[in-house]
């Protein structure tokens, strides 16, 4: 039997003979994260501007080009061991982990918080709709403490029990069910084929929405080494991750699309949940929005892998912690006070992991080792002058997009000053 979560440091690599997740594994996790009613919601936001066809190529594209970037580095998971932040000390040094670390932990709140509110508006939308405005399954402080009771457990319970005793016995089963039945219900009662010759209004530029797209793949950056710690073979994590979270992806944000064009053109969430569930009596959105806590479970488990980089204490106690903070904070917070703070603080790991592939695939070449260092600057100038990137071309020249932009200039700084580092330091050795 495989020892639990906690027997597992954020510090310490997985032995190998505990890294029991295959390609099946992996696909049912990230094909059910790659579901979930944000991922509706994201593809309802490219509707109006795109149209179909068009929001349909930038979910292609952007979907595409973002899972090949998580899956790789899922991969440094799978080569290392090591969890995200911890593996992040390869590149930049022990204490220069620490800032990207704490950067997480509480973008991570802040989205483990995002991802309740979301179930409890569903939720409470959906009892007031099936019963009364007044009655208890409609009330938002009973949703908010179910859904955020649920997702500690699963957080505290870790990722081997639930991948495998949930996702891979039954939960990927039920999801694909429910994204069937949607499908079938769009073809039986849209017009498609008008939705198709129909353009968007010109709102939203297709490099904006490319950049919405690929933002929904690289948005698991931090967390994905996490799970893939404990994934077998390089193979396996690259192929189950890719094909798991492209077909979650770009199901559900395409189905977003097409249920706003037929169904809720003005846009609006509530219009586009009433429109999802009239199809099946509501069930197949009730299977999506249960689904969603998976995303609040990841958030959640994450951000105490994160914490026990910085904090001496075991997991479980540090998910039930943050899962009582997540609740607390949804229970009480406005939600608009935290989205744009999600979006800044989301705005450093793009970089940050361009900075990290070329110095593991390329500088590196996968080994698991580096010279012990407290700080390895070029890495950390590297994705300063990313971050640096991201937001210039965000407030300069918001129309190309600012997310794969930063992650490979990033990228190229980091493989030019890692490389000119080296060379002095082999040079001096000499």
């Amino acid at each position: 039997m495989s020892s639990p979560i906690s027997t597992y440091s954020p510090d310490l690599a997985v032995p190998a003979d505990k890294r029991v997740f295959g390609a099946r594994d992996l696909f049912s996790l990230w094909f059910s994260l790659g579901i979930g009613l944000m991922v509706l919601q994201t593809g309802a936001l490219l509707a109006p501007g795109l149209g179909l066809a068009h929001s349909l190529l930038a979910i292609l594209l952007g979907t595409a080009v973002g899972v090949l970037l998580l899956a790789a580095v899922g991969v440094i998971g799978s080569d290392t061991g090591l969890s995200s932040m911890a593996a992040l000390k390869l590149s930049l040094g022990r204490r220069g982990a620490s800032l990207p670390a704490l950067l997480n932990l509480l973008q991570l709140v802040g989205w483990g918080s995002f991802e309740i509110i979301v179930m409890r508006d569903a939720a409470s939308l959906l009892g007031s709709r099936a019963f009364s405005e007044g009655s208890l399954l409609a009330n938002p402080l009973l949703w908010t403490l179910f859904f955020g009771a649920l997702a500690t457990l699963l957080a505290v319970s870790g990722p081997l029990t639930f991948v495998r005793q949930i996702l891979r016995k039954w939960g990927i089963w039920l999801l694909l069910a429910a994204c069937l039945w949607l499908t079938w219900n769009l073809f039986a009662r849209a017009d498609l084929a008008a939705l198709w010759a129909q353009a968007g209004d010109g709102s939203m530029p297709f490099a904006v929405g490319f950049d919405i797209a690929i933002a929904m793949p690289l948005s698991w950056l931090p967390l994905i080494a996490d799970y893939s710690r404990f994934g077998k073979r390089a193979k396996s994590v690259f192929g189950g991750t890719a094909l798991g979270f492209f077909i979650g992806n770009f199901w559900l944000m395409s189905l977003g699309v097409a249920y706003t064009l037929a169904f809720a053109p003005s846009g609006e969430v509530n219009a586009l949940l009433l429109a999802l569930a009239g199809a099946g009596l509501g069930i197949p959105l009730l299977l999506i929005l249960l689904d969603e806590s998976e995303n609040a479970f990841a958030d959640i488990h994450s951000a105490a892998v994160s914490s026990g980089i910085l904090l001496r204490l075991k997991v479980e106690h540090l998910a039930l912690a943050i899962g009582v903070l997540c609740t607390l904070i949804a229970c009480l917070a406005p939600l608009a006070q935290y989205q744009n703070f999600l979006l800044l603080i989301g705005s450093v790991f793009a970089p940050l992991f361009g900075v990290v592939l070329v110095d593991h695939f390329i500088l590196r070449r996968r080994s698991g080792q580096n010279p012990a260092s407290a700080l390895r600057w070029p890495a950390l100038l590297a994705w300063l002058g990313g971050v640096s990137t991201y937001h210039l071309l965000a407030n300069l020249y918001p129309d190309i997009g600012a997310t794969l932009p930063s992650l490979v200039l990033a990228g190229l700084l980091q493989w030019l000053l890692g490389r000119a580092f080296s060379y002095r330091q082999e040079t001096a050795q000499a």
